[in-house]
């Protein structure tokens, strides 16, 4: 597993960009989030810049349920969301980083915010682990 300072990853084998993010998808679904949002950094970066970047890709994934808990605890938290989720093609196959909530708590006040903080990070976690 990797690590930054504001998030946490996972190496994993796939075929493609497409098939990273399928994968990724699918188990970021197995522990309760969707995909809201997806961007393929390298495609607008070829198309606003002509510049050629590895295949890249930022996925908003949310978990309804916590998002809620949040929502109602702290009105303006929606300004951490979606989770951003990483896709990118590296030297060992695809890696996938997902912001890690730790990072985040010293923005928010209130301990049950960090509760549902703490709850997404074991479920993103627990999604890293299907990849790997």
């Amino acid at each position: 597993m990797t690590s930054t300072s504001y998030g946490f990853g996972a190496t994993m084998n796939a075929n493609d960009l497409e098939d990273a993010v399928n994968k990724t998808t699918a188990a970021l679904g197995d522990v309760g989030f969707g995909v809201l949002t997806r961007i393929d950094v390298h495609t607008t970066l070829k198309e606003k810049l002509n510049e050629d970047l590895r295949p890249y890709a930022i996925l908003g994934a949310c978990n309804p349920g916590l998002a809620l808990r949040a929502v109602k605890v702290e009105p303006h938290v929606g300004l951490l969301m979606p989770c951003n989720v990483l896709v990118q093609q590296s030297e060992g196959g695809f890696e996938v980083s997902i912001m890690d909530p730790d990072a985040l708590k010293p923005m928010v006040e209130g301990d049950e915010i960090k509760r549902v903080m703490d709850e997404a990070r074991v479920l993103l976690a627990d999604a890293l682990k299907k990849l790997s």
